[in-house]
C-alpha cells in the first residue's frame, strides 16, 4: 500500500514584493498591482484605479488570508481604514469603494477677484476680521490666501538640507540589515564588540533622541565609564551600547531595564546604530557583570570630578542631602524613617550631593541609620578633593544641624549654610529691612530679613579638640506675610543677606530632582535583587537595653501611683493598711534598684552579629551604576532645557515637557561626507518647532560625534508646509 504525503503549497514571493501574511504577498509597479496568493495571482487592478485597490484589500480580509493588521500594513492604511471600507463595501457594493471628491462640496469662493480684494484690503491696513466681513469668507480664509502671497523664508534651504544630500532618495522606515555573521560571532566570543552602522532611511521613529547626545558627551558618562571599567567581555553589545540604551530609555521614561521591553527594538537599534535594542536578559546580565568589579564608586567619582570640570560655577555651593529608598520586596533589610510616607519601614538610606544649579553631582549609598551630619563629614574629604583651591559652602538642612559639625566644617576650610534648629528668640520688628534678589531666570524676590551675628555653643569634647567654647555664625532670619520667621545660619560674612537667603532656599532644587526623579526616572526602582552580607562588627540597638528600661519605667511608674495612692489616704485609712502599703512600696523600690543595676549592666549597643547573624542588604552596585546612567539622563535634559530658554518663552515651565516631545520625533538619517544628518518632523505647535530649530543650531556649533564612529551630527527640522 503506497504512502501519500502532504506538503503545503510554497509561498513563492517576486523580488520586491510586500508579504501579506504567510500566503500572500503584493506587488505595485507602473502598470498597476497584484495580489499573489501562494505564488498564484489572485487579484489585480490597474494603476490608478483605486477602487479595485480598496477592493482587492476587502476580499483579503473578507477571505481571512491574512490578519487584518497585516493586510492593512501592506496597503499602507490603517485597520480603521480597512474597516470602513469592508463597511461601505457591504453597505453600497463596489459603490461605496469609490473616493469621494476631495475638497468642499459647494461653491469655491476664493475665485481670482476674491483673491485680489483680499490682498489689496491686506495693502490698506484692514484687519483680517474686517477683511473676512468685506469679502464674505471666514477669518481662516483670509489668513491662509496671506500666507500664500507671502515670500518664502531664506531660511528653508538650510530647513532642507536634507532634500540637498538627497533624502527623497532613503527608504520609508527602512528594516535595519541582520547582522547575523556578527552575532553569530559573539555567540562564540569571536567579537569584542559590534561597531556602530547607521540605517538610513526616511520618518524613523525616536530619531529625535538623538539630540541628547551633544549634552550627553558633555555629562562625560561614556568616556568616565570607558575608564573606569575598559571592555566588557566579548559580545554583541558592548559598555558603550549598554550605557547609552539605558540612557535614551531614561529620556524615554522607561528607566528600568524592563523598559526596552515597550519600546519597538528595530526603533531603538537605529538610534543605537545597531539592528535592534538588547534584551532585558542582555541589559541585566551586562549590568551583572559591570557590577562584580566593583567600579561603581569609581565612576560615580569620575563623573562628579567631570561635572566640576566642565561646571566650575557650579560647586560654589554644593547641597547635600540624605534620600531614604523605600524597600518593598521580602528581604529583611534595616528599617528607616520614610518622611514622605510618615512612616519607619525597610528601606536603603543614600547620600545626594548636587550643585548650585540642583543638578545632581553624585550619590553614595549611606550607612544604615546614618545621620547627615555623620554623612557631611564622611564625604568632606572627596569634596575637598573636587573643590581644589575653590572655596565652597556646604548647604544642607535641620537633619545635618551640629554645632561640632560646624567647628569641623570650618576648621577644614569650608563654609556652611543651613536653617537653625530648635527653639530661636525671635527678631523684633524693627530688625527687619526689605531686600530684592533677581535670580538667574529674571524673576525679582523680595524678602523682609533681619541680619546679626550669634554665637553657637560646642560641645566640650568639640570645644576641647578646636580650642573654643563657642563658634560665630551670621543668622539670617526670613520673615514670611503671616509673620512667621525662619533663621538660617552661615559662616559666610562677604555675601549679601538676600543671596544668603535665595542660595539657602535653593536647596528645594534638590528635593525637586527628587520627586521628579521618583515620577519620571524611577529613581527609587530596584534595578537588582543582588544582596550582599552586611557588616557584623556594625553596632546596632541592643533590644535587652530597651527591654530593661521599659521594666525600669514600668516599676517607677508603679512607685508613683502607690505614694500617691498612700498620700491621698494617710488621715483616713487604718494603720494596718497604710504599713501594708509602704512594705510594698519598699519592695518595689528594691525591685527597682535591682532593675536600674540589670539595665546599667546591659549594653546600649551591640554588633550586629549577635542580634542577626544572617543579616542581608541590597547591593550598592547596580544601584549606582543605574544612578549614574539617571544622573547623566537628567542633566543632559537639565542642559537642552537650559539652551532652549532664550528661545522659548515658556522654558521656565514648559521647556522639559518640550523635550519629552522632541525625544519621540520621527525624522530623516542620513550620512554625506562624514555627516549624519538628522532632520526631525515638526512638533506639535509652531511655537516649539521654532524653539527646536534654535536648539539644533546651538548644537550644530557643538560639532559632536557619534560615540563610536567619525560621524558628525547635523540637526535640521522640516519645514511646515504653508507656515513662513
Amino acid at each position: 500500500m503506497g504512502t501519500m504525503s502532504a506538503q503545503m503549497p510554497l509561498p513563492l514571493r517576486a523580488d520586491g514584493a510586500r508579504p501579506i501574511g504567510e500566503a500572500a504577498c503584493l506587488t505595485i509597479d507602473e502598470d498597476g498591482g497584484q495580489v499573489w496568493v501562494w505564488g498564484t495571482l489572485w487579484w489585480s487592478w490597474q494603476a490608478g484605479d483605486e477602487t479595485g485597490r480598496r477592493l482587492a484589500a476587502v476580499q483579503l480580509a473578507t477571505a481571512r488570508v491574512a490578519r487584518r493588521v497585516q493586510i492593512a500594513a501592506a496597503f499602507a492604511t490603517t485597520t480603521t481604514t480597512l474597516w470602513r471600507w469592508m463597511r461601505d463595501y457591504e453597505q453600497d457594493g463596489i459603490v461605496g469603494l469609490a473616493p469621494a471628491r476631495p475638497g468642499p462640496k459647494g461653491a469655491w469662493k476664493l475665485t481670482d477677484e476674491v483673491v485680489e480684494q483680499i490682498v489689496a484690503l491686506d495693502a490698506q491696513g484692514a484687519t483680517q476680521a474686517a477683511i473676512a466681513e468685506t469679502v464674505g469668507v471666514s477669518s481662516f480664509s483670509v489668513r491662509q490666501v496671506l500666507r500664500s502671497q507671502q515670500p518664502a523664508p531664506s531660511s528653508t534651504a538650510d530647513r532642507h538640507e536634507p532634500e540637498e544630500v538627497g533624502a527623497q532618495e532613503l527608504a520609508v522606515v527602512p528594516v535595519p540589515a541582520p547582522r547575523t555573521t556578527e552575532r553569530q560571532a559573539a555567540r562564540f566570543g569571536q567579537l569584542v564588540e559590534a561597531a556602530p552602522v547607521f540605517t538610513q532611511g526616511r520618518q524613523l521613529p525616536l530619531a529625535g533622541l538623538l539630540l541628547a547626545l551633544p549634552a550627553l558627551e558633555a555629562t562625560g558618562l561614556l568616556e568616565v565609564a570607558e575608564q573606569s571599567y575598559g571592555k566588557l567581555n566579548n559580545g554583541f553589545y558592548g559598555l558603550r551600547s549598554l550605557l547609552l540604551c539605558l540612557v535614551l530609555l531614561a529620556l524615554l521614561r522607561e528607566p528600568r531595564a524592563e523598559g526596552v521591553t515597550r519600546v519597538v527594538p528595530g526603533d531603538l537599534g537605529r538610534i543605537l546604530a545597531l539592528d535592534r535594542a538588547p534584551e532585558v536578559g542582555t541589559i541585566r546580565r551586562r549590568l551583572g557583570e559591570l557590577a562584580e568589579r566593583g567600579q561603581a564608586g569609581q565612576l560615580m567619582a569620575g563623573l562628579a570630578r567631570h561635572h566640576v570640570d566642565t561646571h566650575p560655577d557650579a560647586v560654589g555651593f554644593v547641597y547635600i542631602d540624605g534620600h531614604v529608598r523605600a524597600y518593598h520586596g521580602t528581604r529583611r533589610l534595616p528599617k528607616a524613617h520614610v518622611a514622605r510616607m510618615r512612616i519607619s519601614m525597610p528601606a536603603t538610606l543614600e547620600t545626594w550631593i548636587g550643585d548650585a544649579n540642583g543638578d545632581p553631582i553624585f550619590a553614595v549609598i549611606a550607612p544604615p541609620s546614618a545621620s547627615t551630619a555623620a554623612e557631611i563629614r564622611r564625604l568632606l574629604p572627596e569634596l575637598a578633593e573636587l573643590a581644589g583651591e575653590r572655596t565652597t559652602t556646604v548647604v544642607f538642612d535641620r537633619g545635618g544641624w551640629s554645632p561640632d559639625l560646624f567647628a569641623h566644617l570650618t576648621a577644614e576650610g569650608f563654609d556652611l549654610l543651613t536653617y537653625r534648629k530648635g527653639t530661636v528668640r525671635p527678631e523684633p520688628a524693627s530688625a527687619f529691612t526689605e531686600h530684592v534678589w533677581v535670580d538667574e531666570r529674571g524673576v525679582t524676590h523680595r524678602w523682609e530679613l533681619a541680619d546679626r551675628t550669634v554665637r553657637i555653643k560646642l560641645s566640650a569634647k568639640a570645644a576641647k579638640a578646636h580650642g573654643r567654647t563657642t563658634i560665630r555664625l551670621r543668622q539670617i532670619v526670613r520673615r514670611s506675610p503671616n509673620g512667621h520667621q525662619t533663621p538660617i545660619l552661615t559662616s559666610r560674612f562677604d555675601l549679601s543677606a538676600a543671596e544668603i537667603a535665595a542660595r539657602m532656599f535653593n536647596r528645594w532644587r534638590q528635593e525637586n530632582y527628587f520627586r521628579y526623579g521618583r515620577a519620571h526616572f524611577a529613581l527609587d526602582a530596584l534595578d537588582s535583587y543582588a544582596i550582599v552580607n552586611d557588616d557584623p562588627t556594625r553596632t546596632v540597638p541592643n533590644p535587652a537595653k530597651r527591654a530593661a528600661r521599659r521594666k525600669v519605667n514600668d516599676l517607677e511608674h508603679t512607685i508613683t501611683n502607690g505614694e500617691a495612692a498612700a498620700g491621698r489616704h494617710r488621715h483616713t485609712a487604718a494603720a494596718d493598711s497604710l504599713a501594708e502599703l509602704d512594705t510594698t512600696l519598699d519592695q518595689v523600690r528594691a525591685q527597682l534598684a535591682a532593675a536600674r543595676q540589670e539595665m546599667a549592666a546591659i549594653p546600649a549597643r551591640i554588633p550586629l552579629a549577635q542580634l542577626h547573624p544572617d543579616a542581608r542588604l541590597l547591593d550598592a552596585e547596580p544601584k549606582l551604576l543605574t544612578h549614574a546612567c539617571r544622573i547623566a539622563a537628567y542633566n543632559t535634559e537639565s542642559t537642552l532645557a537650559r539652551l532652549l530658554a532664550p528661545s522659548y518663552a515658556r522654558a521656565g515651565h514648559d521647556a522639559r515637557s518640550l523635550l519629552r516631545e522632541a525625544f519621540t520625533l520621527a525624522g530623516d538619517l542620513q550620512i554625506t561626507d562624514g555627516v549624519l544628518h538628522v532632520t526631525l518632523n515638526p512638533a506639535s505647535a509652531p511655537r516649539r518647532t521654532r524653539a527646536l530649530e534654535a536648539l539644533c543650531d546651538q548644537l550644530n556649533d557643538t560639532e559632536t560625534v557619534y560615540p563610536g564612529t567619525d560621524l558628525v551630527l547635523r540637526y535640521a527640522i522640516k519645514d511646515i508646509p504653508g507656515v513662513a
